[in-house]
């Protein structure tokens, strides 16, 4: 055995022996750890597999799927819903002006009062109640586009005025 390869070596083939036992004896730590990580996920895996109360994951995916289509359907009618919503809430009146005043000077306490009513296109009416000793009396004029065809009063025209917001 004098021509072996281990004595050519520089130095004791007996440290090499060594050497190879600790990295053989690392190696087999390392596995053991990997097979113990490997079970835990292997419980997770399983345990998600199974589902509540042994119920298969595809049901449940098959359930969100429907919850989803559920909320589309949800979704569209609430849209649909505010569209009709923001139709019948532009002919409504939306916008207001008030002027109080005294039409006769003996009467006192502004009875009287023109009362504008406008939707968001302008279109609208103006009130106009005069309060006197004999009653009360009430006149509509009609707007369209924020004027009027018939000339307004000092007050009704002040009232249009507040509705538009000048």
């Amino acid at each position: 055995m004098e021509n072996s390869m281990l004595n050519r070596l520089i130095f004791d083939p007996a440290y090499l022996l060594i050497g190879l036992g600790v990295l053989t004896l690392i190696l087999l730590i390392v596995v053991i750890v990997c097979l113990v990580r490997m079970k835990k996920l292997y419980r997770k895996y399983d345990a998600f597999m199974r589902g509540k109360d042994a119920e298969s994951l595809e049901e449940r995916i098959l359930d969100q799927i429907e919850e989803i289509k559920n909320l589309k359907l949800e979704d569209r009618a609430n849209k649909d819903s505010m569209k009709s919503i923001n139709k019948k809430l532009q002919k409504t009146y939306q916008k207001l002006g008030l002027v109080k005043y005294d039409a006769f000077k003996g009467m006192g306490g502004q009875s009287s009062f023109a009362l504008t009513l406008l939707d968001q296109m302008d279109n609208g009416i103006v009130m106009n109640a005069i309060h006197s000793r004999e009653g009360c009396y009430l006149y509509i004029k009609e707007i369209t586009g924020g004027e009027s065809e018939i000339v307004l009063g000092k007050e009704e025209a002040e009232s249009l005025k507040k509705a538009l917001g000048r």
